[in-house]
């Protein structure tokens, strides 16, 4: 049986060239209503993740959370899943650098852009506020990774860089890192200091 990851799977085909036909079938069979646009998957695992603590099955819910593989990708994305494609509603989570992507590439597809939630620099660093560094800490010794952190800190160029600085920077130093805790933060997170972005992308969905 056919399941969304299918369709996340015939939609990056599609986006890098491959026949749409796949994915159209597909989003009528599991009448998908939603694409959530994310610039990668340490972005599709803290959404995710959040999703199953509010107990909350997405693509039982017809919405799709698509990591586009950067947000450069956003105008191709919205062209084929929304008005000018499949005519999903879009919605979708990025940094504040990243903003303008996501502005040109929904006007040009005629999408509504009031569904971008923009987080200050990356979602990383909003988890990493929420939290508190002290607390990350915590999770990245219990993770094992206690000794990678501390030699971390003795790099010349950590120096003087403020903790939250030097901790979202550990954090994108190894491949995977940042996917796997984005779903060990979101897991820790107090239900009342969830970020705003990220808890206003799950309620708008």
């Amino acid at each position: 049986m056919a399941d969304m990851g299918a369709f996340r799977d015939a939609v990056t085909g599609w986006a890098a060239g491959n026949p749409g036909g796949p994915a159209c079938e597909l989003a009528e069979r599991l009448r998908v209503r939603t694409a959530v646009l994310l610039e990668g998957p340490s972005d599709l695992a803290a959404v995710e993740t959040l999703a199953a603590r509010h107990g909350r099955d997405l693509p039982a819910e017809g919405v799709c959370v698509l990591p586009m593989g950067g947000a450069m990708s956003v105008g191709r994305y919205a062209a084929l899943l929304g008005p000018p494609g499949l005519g999903l509603r879009l919605t979708g989570l990025c940094d504040e650098g990243e903003r303008r992507f996501y502005d040109r590439g929904l006007q040009r597809a005629r999408a509504p852009r009031q569904g971008v939630f923009v987080c200050v620099s990356d979602l990383e660093d909003e988890l990493i506020r929420a939290l508190g560094v002290a607390r990350v800490e915590e999770i990245v010794e219990a993770e094992g990774e206690l000794q990678a952190w501390q030699t971390f800190l003795r790099q010349p160029a950590q120096q003087g860089r403020p903790s939250q600085q030097q901790m979202r920077r550990f954090l994108g130093t190894k491949k995977g890192r940042k996917i796997r805790y984005g779903r060990l933060l979101v897991e820790a997170l107090d239900s009342q200091r969830v970020p705003a972005p990220l808890d206003d992308l799950l309620a708008s969905v």
